[in-house]
This record gives C-alpha cells, sequence and structure tokens, in this order.
C-alpha cells in the first residue's frame, strides 16, 4: 500500500514521528518529515535507503515551509504537539491554528489520506489550555479536510517515552516519586507500535475516513498504579508522597522557569481528570488492533534504571 507512495509526516522527528518514520520507509514510502530542526532530524535518514527518508524545515508556527513539504504527496500525518509553550510554541498556535493550516495545504495538495493524532481529553470547555487546544486543532482539521482521520491516545510509551523513562530517572535519583492528587487519576497507556500500526491503518483504510479513534492499551492504571510499576521494574526502594493538587500547583509556578519543565500548572489541571478511552468510542480493536500490555514492554527499556544498571538485573532482583 505504501511502496512508492509520498507521505510527508510533521512533527515526524518526534517520540511517535520516529517511529512512524521508520515503519514508513520499511513498507517502501517515500518520506518527507517536516521539522523546525532539519540538523536534529538528519538520523532519521538511516531508517531507509539513500533518498528515501528526507527531512525538510517547517515552522508550523509561521506556516513556513507547509505547503512545500506536501508538494506531491499521496499521503499525509500530522503530530505536532508540545507538552509545555516557550517563545512562539503556544498552544494555540502550534495544536490549534497550525493543525487547520496543515489539514488545508493537504487537501490544496491533493492529498488522499490525511491522519491528524491529538490526544484523549480534548475538549473545547477544559480548564486546560493544551486540552482546549487539543479540541481546536480537531475542529479546525475537520473543517479544512472532512476525510481526515483523527487519533487520539492516552499517554504513549516506548524505548524511548517521556514519561516512564522520566519516572524511571527519577527513581533512580531521588528516594521518593510524587503522587500528585493521591495517585488517583487514571491512564490507559498505549504502546508508541500501536499508536503507528493505528496511523497505518487509518490511512488504508476508506471506513477510517472523517471518523475519530481513542487509543488506549488493554489495561487502565491509576496514577499510584503506574508509579508502583515504575518501581518495580527499576528495583528502586522508592516511597510514594502524597502531593495535594494545590501544592503541585505551586511547585510547577517554579519549575515552569526552566528551560524543559518537568511539571507545569497546566499539566497539573489535566491531572485532575482522567485520561482513559470514552465509553462508546472507537478503538484500537476496531482498527484491527490488539493492544499491547505495559508490562511486556516495560521491562526492556526500564531495566537501565535497575542498581548497578541493564547487565546487573538479576543480582538487583
Amino acid at each position: 500500500m505504501f511502496r512508492g507512495k509520498k507521505v510527508t509526516v510533521f512533527g515526524g522527528s518526534g517520540f511517535i514521528g520516529r517511529n512512524i518514520v521508520r515503519e514508513l520507509a520499511q513498507q517502501g514510502a517515500r518520506v518527507t518529515v517536516g521539522c523546525r530542526d532539519v540538523e536534529g532530524a538528519k538520523h532519521l535518514k538511516v531508517q531507509g535507503v539513500v533518498g528515501q527518508v528526507t527531512p525538510v524545515h517547517v515552522d508550523v508556527t509561521k506556516g513556513d515551509g507547509i505547503a512545500a513539504a506536501l508538494e506531491g504527496a499521496d499521503m499525509a500525518i500530522n503530530l505536532c504537539g508540545i507538552l509545555f509553550e516557550s517563545g512562539r510554541n503556544r498552544f494555540d498556535a502550534v495544536q490549534g491554528t497550525a493543525a487547520g493550516v496543515i489539514a488545508a495545504e493537504a487537501a490544496k495538495a491533493g492529498v488522499t489520506k490525511f491522519v491528524h493524532v491529538s490526544a484523549i481529553g480534548a475538549d473545547e470547555n477544559s480548564a486546560s489550555r493544551y486540552a482546549r487546544s487539543k479540541a481546536a486543532g480537531e475542529a479546525a482539521v475537520k473543517g479544512a479536510f472532512p476525510a481526515a482521520t483523527i487519533l487520539r491516545p492516552s499517554i504513549v510509551f516506548g524505548p524511548d517515552d517521556d514519561f516512564f523513562n522520566r519516572f524511571g530517572g527519577m527513581a533512580e535519583t531521588m528516594p521518593f516519586l510524587p503522587l500528585i492528587g493521591g495517585g488517583h487519576t487514571k491512564f490507559q497507556p498505549v504502546y508508541v507500535d500501536d499508536v503507528a500500526r493505528a496511523t497505518f491503518a487509518a490511512l488504508t483504510s476508506d471506513a477510517a475516513e472523517g471518523k475519530t479513534y481513542e487509543l488506549g492499551g488493554p489495561t487502565i492504571y491509576s496514577f499510584k498504579e503506574l508509579m508502583e510499576l515504575v518501581v518495580a521494574q527499576t528495583g528502586r526502594k522508592c516511597r510514594l508522597i502524597d502531593i495535594p493538587f494545590w501544592l503541585a500547583s505551586l511547585e510547577a509556578t517554579f519549575l515552569e522557569l526552566l528551560p524543559t519543565p518537568p511539571l507545569t500548572r497546566d499539566q497539573v489541571v489535566l491531572l485532575k481528570s482522567d485520561n482513559v478511552v470514552s465509553e462508546g468510542a472507537a478503538t484500537l480493536q476496531d482498527l484491527g488492533i490488539t493492544p499491547t500490555a505495559c508490562e511486556a514492554i516495560l521491562p526492556t527499556y526500564l531495566d537501565r534504571f535497575r542498581p548497578g544498571g541493564r547487565y546487573n538485573r538479576f543480582r538487583a532482583a
């Protein structure tokens, strides 16, 4: 299906994007990767044969390079998103306005299939600016490209994720892990390869056109249960300490001053709502995909945080 096709991937140098680009290249697609840091994305070239994967400069906050990246494309994927704001990278600009511009340019370029990756919790009425911008992006995409497929994953895990690796690193260096709001918020972590498979299914299925799918793994966990998984997989003796929302928000006020804040006030707001697949939503199973459990994958990369490192796992146990 992808052999000989040109697929443009916006945000393809990010965590989810790197996995999608690799699989597209292996399936014979010609891949154009739209990103701000072309130099930093050059490692993607080795995912295919010479000339198969091409990073190009795109600044979605200005609209620069979007049309050029889509020239001659058969399919397009938008993965652009940010976890916190900095400089021109504002939630509304990157996740709201830019999504609509990309979809409109894709329609103008004659793209036949378009997949937009949003997030569970996208809601125009949310107290979170992140969630509101995700909802705005979905609306803009639907308005510009009605046949687009929208994918809403829960937190995405995999070897180079930002979630489990972050807390694994904390377990390695700190005597405790925080349970914000008591750790009661529920999540449904989804494996990055399953998100990639869902993207490919959406690109190859006429039945997926115009639909929205919520992507979650086979198990719902509380935040506390996820931290217990991290402790178990790293072999660290960390205490789990309750941090009330008000205190977490106060701490985030200062953490936001860092170049890469580990926590923001908007993220604290997000943690007040569960991040799980909605009842009645179309899911991975509707795309023909059996979700992968955390427990099957986490041992393959969290073991590096064990005492003595990856190659000392048995002594640590």
